[in-house]
């Protein structure tokens, strides 16, 4: 016979107590309410709290309900809210009667997983429109859906006390709501309102010589920086991970001022537009697109350019200097409340519309986050400061992406992504894996998670560096990774591999070849266990090669214990190191002589470089001075961009093929005809270059081959030639290019498979931000049935290249330490 049931369960039934950790991220993002609510929902007693390990809660009840709440407790959790453990064990009871939310506990290894900062909500932006509300247009609104959280926290567990809201004590209203289990912002700890939260300050510079930048007491902060926007100036803006240069995208005078006082050539600039309504005749928005528009991380998308179109009367067009010569525009959405606030709400002066918002740096340096560093070094930058004394704990970027065939492309990782770890398809050693010198991002990882941090930035300068310091110091305070292993990239002379070796305190540092890292860092990814081969083809503008070469167009069979050099463009000199960097059509010389060509008057690239330079030119080519032999891909698409006649000069990384892409994309669409290279194999006396140093040329997986195979250009540069001469336009002659490099991609990938039964292929390096190359290239393989691998989660350029080394670098010690 059943008996009548209680709230609590069933009466005269023992009550069962249940100890539960939850491990992911799960703290900062109304978790522990979540808990109560559901705790309380089921009757049960006890108590919840945040741990360094993750939150813990023990439930005691009715055996029913407490099944109930272990096996329900991940299925609803908050929105920002990443389960990744449940582990419940029985403990006595303890004859609660009441559930709770107990203080954190600090003791413990921090082993809980910090969100990232996320665009404001759909409430709150309801709340700062609302007049009657009291939270009307606060520029911090914030509730446990939404706000700051990576870059506001300085310790674990993730507390008031702990961030940098720590110095704004709550009034007795927030008190209230943040005591208020049914509350959105019920433990919510950066929440705040106009009574107890920061302020906001509007800075402008003194007259001349007189001292620091002036506060000026508007009634509205905000409405006098939308004026001076309005009017062409250029504002400093404080964001969650620093300062913004800002100013009116449809301005071209404010637009060329910025450019010209940020030194900044001719690298586009991102927007941040009021809505979609404001892009949509802009670019070209699909579904998943305008998802990661929107979204809660709220990156910067680059977003492909409508050409040709009509023009909407009333429609913001930007100035044609925001992205000169890209076929994309870089696009975000406000994600702070300040942002919309600066766009206005319902009833506010109108003001710009789109806006630029780059960096708060000089060119070269890390974003600015310190207020007071912010009036010193953006003092010849910014016409005025829109700052806020909330402080930046931890700098970082906007996020960067595209959306390559229908999947997002990452192209930098920072704000709204970073520091949510990854998790590895191998178990490594704990290890720091400190990247390259470009692009810098660093690596933690231990067992099967590796925490990358935000982009850093180029090691080249000073300040980087010291930020660079700065963040492995951050990542290990908030990760439970002690490093007892250092990887680092083979370069000599990299300043991130010098630093490793600096600070190795008695570790070992394992150097990892360059592209072999990026091949890697594809199959960490995409959750391969090194278990077979793949080819990797490894494509960017520089890497150090194990011959000493400057690598960049490789075709490597590899798994994470080392590889082989299956293929790579054939070597051609590289001019002056740099130099060539800068300007490509010192790479068109180069490769016209190696093909045997005249450097005719009548080419484009010969008569963009200047007679004497010309001259010299000719002597160090034919006496090889100063000549390191290069491979690279990248270097190719700067000799084609150049004698295409699209980009001689390049102002920034990458700029003669972003501009030689947006070439072909003008290209008519009946065109399908495309150039050839040599495909033929080196002298088979050459020693096969080991992928790890040593003897060893394979792997158990990867196995031993002949010389590698050699693309050389030659046929195509002949061909290029033949065409301008008889009238062939640039854009057609670009995308011949972009079809003979994705032919070739597939021709050694079909040879690889043919040699060594290899079906998988990995597509990595900078170059492969190109989508209309990566796209063509996976077409072609995946047509043939091979299952091609593209970056989604790091970027394929040196922002991943640090995953990449962690794994490699944890397999070589482990092998190492096996032998020994």
């Amino acid at each position: 016979m059943s008996r009548p049931r209680s709230p609590a369960g069933v009466l005269g039934e023992t009550p069962l107590r249940r100890r539960v950790l939850v491990r992911g991220v799960v703290q900062g993002v109304g978790f522990r309410p979540y808990v109560y609510t559901l705790a309380t929902g089921l009757g049960l007693r006890g108590h919840v709290t945040n741990t360094p390990e993750g939150v813990v809660a023990e439930v005691e009840g009715a055996p029913e309900a407490v099944a109930r709440f272990c096996d329900g407790i991940a299925v609803q959790a908050p929105p920002l809210a990443r389960v990744e453990s449940v582990d419940h064990q029985e403990v006595p009871a303890t004859g609660d009667t009441a559930f709770s939310i107990l203080a954190s506990r600090t003791a413990g290894p921090a082993r809980t997983l910090i969100p990232p900062d996320t665009a404001t909500c759909a409430a709150c932006l309801r709340e700062l429109a609302d007049p009657a509300d009291r939270r009307h247009r606060h520029p911090f609104v914030n509730c446990t859906h939404c706000g700051p959280r990576f870059t506001i926290v300085t310790g674990l567990p993730y507390d008031r006390a702990h961030t940098t809201m720590a110095g704004f004590p709550m009034c007795p209203d927030c008190a209230r709501e943040y005591a208020d289990p049914a509350d959105r912002r019920f433990h919510a700890q950066p929440v705040a309102c106009p009574a107890c939260g920061p302020r906001l300050r509007l800075l402008v510079p003194r007259p001349a010589d007189s001292g620091e930048p002036r506060p000026v007491t508007p009634d509205d902060p905000v409405a006098e920086a939308r004026r001076l926007l309005a009017d062409g100036a250029v504002l400093a803006v404080k964001g969650l991970g620093g300062y913004h240069l800002a100013c009116d995208a449809t301005n071209p005078d404010a637009v060329a001022l910025l450019r010209r006082r940020k030194a900044r050539g001719d690298k586009p600039f991102a927007v941040m537009a009021r809505s979609l309504d404001d892009i949509g005749h802009l670019v070209r928005l699909g579904a998943e697109e305008r998802g990661l528009l929107t979204g809660a991380a709220r990156p910067i998308v680059l977003l492909r350019r409508e050409t040709g179109g009509p023009r909407a009367p009333h429609a913001p067009w930007p100035a044609e200097s925001v992205a000169p010569g890209s076929p994309d525009l870089g696009v975000m959405l406000p994600y702070t409340p300040l942002h919309h606030l600066l766009f206005g709400l319902p009833g506010d002066a109108d003001g710009p519309r789109l806006l630029v918002m780059t960096s708060g740096n000089v060119s070269g340096e890390p974003i600015v986050t310190d207020d007071g560093e912010a009036l010193r070094r953006l003092a010849h930058l910014a016409d005025a400061w829109l700052t806020h004394d909330r402080p930046i704990h931890v700098p970082c970027d906007d996020s960067v992406l595209r959306v390559c065939d229908g999947e997002p492309l990452m192209v930098r990782r920072a704000r709204g992504y970073a520091p949510l770890p990854l998790n590895l398809p191998v178990p490594v050693r704990p290890a720091l894996a400190v990247g390259g010198d470009l692009k810098n991002v660093l690596c933690l990882g231990e067992d099967r998670r590796a925490w990358l941090s935000a982009h850093i930035g180029d090691m080249d300068d000073l300040a980087t560096q010291r930020a660079f310091e700065r963040a492995v110091a951050q990542l290990e305070s908030i990760t439970p990774v002690r490093p007892e292993l250092l990887a680092a990239d083979r370069h000599p002379g990299y300043r991130s591999a010098r630093w490793a070796g600096r600070n190795a305190a008695g570790r070992p540092v394992v150097r990892v070849q360059h592209h072999h890292a990026h091949v890697a860092a594809a199959m960490a990814e995409a959750g391969l266990d090194g278990s077979r081969p793949v080819l990797g083809v490894a494509f960017d503008g520089t890497g150090y090669g194990d011959d000493g070469a400057v690598w960049g167009g490789e075709f490597l069979l590899a798994d994470y214990d080392g590889f082989v050099r299956f293929g790579h463009l054939a070597y051609v000199p590289l001019p002056g190191g740099d130099a060539a960097v800068h300007r490509p059509y010192r790479m068109a010389l180069a490769h016209l002589r190696a093909a045997g060509i005249d450097w005719s008057d009548d080419l484009a690239c010969t008569s963009a470089c200047p007679a004497d330079e010309r001259l010299v030119l000719a002597r160090q080519l034919e006496r090889d001075l100063n000549c390191v032999p290069t491979s690279s891909m990248g270097r190719l698409f700067d000799a084609v961009s150049s004698l295409a006649g699209v980009c001689h000069r390049s102002g920034y990384e990458a700029q003669a093929a972003v501009e030689l892409e947006a070439a072909a994309l003008t290209a008519p669409a009946g065109d399908t005809g495309a150039y050839g290279f040599a495909v033929r194999c080196a002298d088979p006396d050459r020693p096969v270059v080991p992928g790890t140093g040593g003897p060893r040329t394979a792997t158990a997986s990867v196995p031993a081959g002949p010389a590698p195979v050699l693309a050389d250009p030659a046929p195509m540069f002949a061909a290029i030639v033949g065409d301008l001469r008889a009238g062939v336009a640039p854009g057609v002659v670009a995308a011949r290019f972009h079809r003979a490099v994705a032919a070739l991609v597939h021709r050694l990938c079909s040879l690889a498979r043919e040699r060594h039964g290899v079906d998988t292929v990995a597509l990595t390096g900078g170059v492969f931000a190109n989508s209309l190359l990566s796209s063509a290239c996976a077409a072609a393989l995946r047509a043939d049935g091979f299952t091609v691998l593209r970056h989604h989660l790091v970027p394929p350029g040196d922002g991943g290249l640090a995953l990449g080394q962690l794994v490699v670098a944890a397999r070589t010690e482990e092998r190492t330490r096996a032998t020994d």
